[in-house]
């Protein structure tokens, strides 16, 4: 039987207690608080296109801002749900899409009311948030190739469903288009799909922070083996997180048809992409465990601020695409540095 001598004890605990350098202790900040990375860029690109350009700090602009990140932003609360249990989900855009489809086609085509569409693409997105979670939990299947998969399963069915017409916005009544309702605060003006995307997060933020059920997709994300042996049902947090996200991405369907007047298969082609850099360069970690719905709300601000910003400079769009590209790189280089200080703290 090996024993452990005082001394041994003793190193051991001085180990522990050793103080920690300013590289150190920046590295735990980080790691405790991942939000704190996003936020420093934005402050820094705000000044600097602040001081470049006076009318980007106008209250109009920062409105455009917030009115543009709408659709993203309210996405990206779907997206970052999935990455924290260390999966992807490439078919959140496409599921929006389809969703609002169904509820366009419902409302525009068939003739029921704005409420009985809206439930039914609260059903559909759900069902199809769960399909991808059954896919990921019980059948295995890597998040990332049953995502891809689905995700053209998706695009198709709102392309068999519209012949690739647009359902426009007078068909589609007061209660699909409500989101894009305008009011004022102050020189700020708002629109209702901007308050729900804030109430998106909220409302989920204080769900990861405060229930048993937030935890639990932490704990998985984080390692799901050590989660499921403290007695976890991963099968089923999985599950769970997938069908919520199907429930978000409906919410953000709804927004999508307010910000366009319009039901169309052709709108936010990228917005998969961006979803998952709002999530990245808001400091969730890929692998999982990691992150918070402020730090991705900073993220989807950022890219929104960086591509404004850069357009009010008169910059090239390509070359604004290359800085959100460079922008993307650094933020996983700084994920993986601060993981490597998480695992030796």
């Amino acid at each position: 039987m090996t024993t452990i001598s005082n001394t041994e004890l003793s190193a051991a605990e001085a180990f522990k207690t050793r103080p920690l350098t300013p590289l150190q202790r920046v590295h735990r900040m980080l790691h405790l608080h991942p939000e704190i990375s996003p936020l420093i860029v934005l402050l820094v690109a705000m000044l600097a296109f602040g001081l470049a350009n006076d009318r980007f700090l106008s209250p109009g602009n920062i409105s455009l801002i917030l009115l543009q990140v709408a659709v993203v932003g309210s996405l990206s609360v779907a997206q970052t749900l999935v990455i924290l249990t260390a999966g992807i989900d490439l078919s959140v855009g496409a599921l929006m899409i389809l969703v609002s489809m169904v509820m366009g086609s419902l409302v525009g085509l068939a003739g029921l009311p704005g409420p009985i569409a809206f439930a039914i693409g609260i059903l559909v997105g759900v069902l199809a948030g769960l399909l991808n979670g059954v896919l990921v939990s019980v059948l295995r299947l890597p998040p990332f190739i049953t995502t891809l998969g689905t995700l053209s399963i998706f695009m198709a069915l709102a392309l068999l469903m519209s012949n690739g017409v647009a359902i426009q916005g007078e068909k589609l009544g007061g209660f699909l288009l409500w989101t894009a309702a305008a009011f004022s605060v102050g020189p700020f003006n708002f629109t209702v799909g901007v308050i729900l995307m804030l109430l998106m997060y909220l409302g989920m933020g204080f769900v990861l922070r405060q229930t048993g059920w937030g935890r639990h997709l932490y704990a998985v994300g984080s390692d799901p083996l050590a989660a499921r042996l403290s007695g976890i049902n991963t099968r089923r947090v999985l599950m769970s997180v997938y069908a919520v996200a199907g429930f978000l991405v409906t919410l953000s369907a709804w927004i999508l048809i307010g910000r366009n007047n319009a039901a169309t298969t052709s709108a936010a082609v990228d917005v998969n992409l961006d979803s998952i850099t709002a999530v990245v360069i808001g400091g969730t970690s890929l692998f999982g465990g990691r992150g918070t719905l402020l730090g991705t709300f900073l993220g989807a601000i950022t890219v929104a601020v960086f591509r404004n910003g850069l357009s009010l400079a008169r910059v090239d769009v390509l070359y604004q695409t290359l800085a959100i590209g460079i922008l993307i790189l650094v933020a996983v280089a700084l994920d993986q540095w601060i993981r490597r200080a998480g695992v030796k703290g």
